[in-house]
């Protein structure tokens, strides 16, 4: 299986930047530094943090998991953008410390995670492909979407990382 480190380091660096924006944004709106994480698409879905530090999980818990790792606990503890900026950056710290050979033989691992209350077996590839990735970008997409909701000047090519 293919080393995923690199393709989530690459969107993890572009969602900092998004925060980046997001960040001057409150800033020339004078918008306290608690409260672009605190909100939501709408009132049944997690809050702008919370998309974060999912799609994290999902990042260092893939290619931990793909490696045949343990998956390092991260607290969910950020409230301000600075700290959703500092949890992507130990993200990428864990995930760039798995050297690429880990990944050699992953497809042939079963993967297990606990999802809520369920637990989950998949195939490797089934996993990676059919779960962790749709999920990183499922809640990438969602903070991106709360943040551009909510005025901050972001577009594709900031999703992208071009």
């Amino acid at each position: 299986m293919q080393n995923p480190v690199p393709f989530f380091t690459h969107s993890l660096i572009a969602l900092s930047k998004i925060l980046d924006k997001a960040d001057a944004h409150a800033a020339a709106k004078n918008i306290k530094p608690e409260v672009l994480p605190q909100l939501r698409l709408i009132a049944d879905m997690l809050p702008m943090w919370r998309q974060v530090t999912i799609a994290c999980d999902h990042a260092k818990g893939a290619s931990a998991r793909l490696a045949g790792i343990e998956v390092p606990g991260f607290a969910d503890t950020e409230t301000t953008i600075a700290e959703l900026k500092e949890r992507i950056a130990k993200t990428i710290a864990f995930i760039n410390t798995i050297p690429a050979d880990a990944f050699e033989n992953a497809e042939e691992r079963t993967i297990n995670v606990k999802a809520g209350p369920r637990e989950l077996s998949f195939p490797a590839a089934q996993y990676y492909h059919g779960y962790a990735v749709p999920n990183f970008f499922f809640h990438m997409s969602t903070c991106y979407n709360i943040l551009r909701a909510n005025g901050v000047e972001i577009g594709k090519t900031d999703f992208l990382g071009a």
